[in-house]
């Protein structure tokens, strides 16, 4: 799909979820006719309000039923081996349906795209039950899937449609509310299980993901101010890992640090402590991410605020960490 710069700043109004639905969505309908879509309760949800109108015989609704909307998508993926997406809140895609996920997609190995939409603590002040900060552990854990996790509204684009061309089941993890940060200020290459070098320095290689990339981008800024140089990677995709990068920064930094919108324990952070433990002579590994504790309820920075997750707090944790 060939990207107008000019229009990449409404893709921002419309914040990951808007964009990858009314625009990646709508562009993989025009390539497949025969993908389908499952939604659980509405396509306002899932921002699918203009591929309904457009496709609405693609389009099946489950109703407030996410395992169903699961085993639905299974069994249209069954017949034929066609793309089908599953659309809803990232926490009740993946934790309220998991047995689904497992059973369904994940070990049959179905064609089946779960599009988790609000991940992190994007739902606000709808609190726990809606907010997906252990998403990533629970799908990183089953065999087959592919986990794709989108820094800005431009890249979700991109998720989506490089999801199509992946044969199995993949989660699209999308975060962030509307006018998201813009990290893509133009078009790019994306290549699944390849990360993106968006800033290069010598001392320090943090790998971020989802919404953290801008927080981690900014927080380099600061740093670079204080004489810390900085690299800086997109780790759009969680699985399967590029330890190409890995490896690079290994032998590159005497740092390295991974910032998520997910807890610590089993997410970005646990698979990359997971490579470097079989590894000798690494750097040392600072995880940030969602702590070890469900925090109190409020907007999405004020989240990110008690978890240490807004670029000057970042900057301050790295820089705490190299003066230890």
């Amino acid at each position: 799909m060939a990207i107008n710069p000019a229009l990449i700043k409404a893709y921002a109004k419309l914040g990951q979820k808007g964009a990858a639905a009314g625009i990646g969505m709508m562009e993989l309908a025009k390539r497949d006719p025969d993908m389908r879509v499952v939604v659980a309760d509405s396509v306002a949800i899932a921002s699918l309000d203009r591929f309904y109108t457009n496709y609405p015989d693609r389009v099946i609704n489950a109703g407030i039923s996410e395992q169903s909307m699961v085993g639905i998508a299974a069994g249209l993926s069954s017949e034929d081996g066609r793309a089908v997406y599953a659309c809803t809140y990232a926490e009740f895609v993946v934790t309220r349906a998991l047995e689904f996920v497992r059973h369904n997609l994940a070990y049959h190995n179905f064609n089946v795209k779960l599009v988790g939409n609000s991940a992190g603590f994007a739902m606000e002040t709808l609190s726990i039950s809606h907010w997906a900060t252990e998403d990533i552990a629970f799908t990183r854990a089953l065999p087959n899937m592919t986990i794709l996790s989108a820094a800005d509204s431009l890249e979700a684009i991109k998720c989506v449609i490089a999801a199509h061309e992946v044969k199995g089941p993949v989660y699209v993890r999308l975060s962030g509310l509307l006018n998201c940060p813009i990290v893509y200020d133009k078009d790019f290459d994306f290549q699944v299980g390849k990360a993106n070098v968006l800033r290069e320095g010598e001392d320090v290689t943090v790998f971020a993901t989802g919404m953290m990339v801008r927080e981690a981008l900014d927080a380099a800024a600061l740093l670079s101010a204080q004489g810390v140089n900085c690299t800086v990677i997109d780790m759009h995709t969680i699985k399967p890992m590029d330890t190409d990068c890995l490896d690079k920064a290994i032998q590159s930094s005497k740092l390295l640090v991974t910032v998520e919108e997910h807890s610590v324990i089993g997410g970005l952070g646990g698979a990359v402590a997971e490579y470097l433990s079989a590894k000798t002579n690494t750097p040392r590994l600072v995880r940030i991410g969602v702590n070890d504790f469900f925090c109190k309820l409020g907007d999405l920075r004020f989240c990110w605020e008690q978890h240490g997750l807004t670029a000057p707090q970042i900057a301050e944790r790295i820089t705490k960490e190299i003066n230890k």
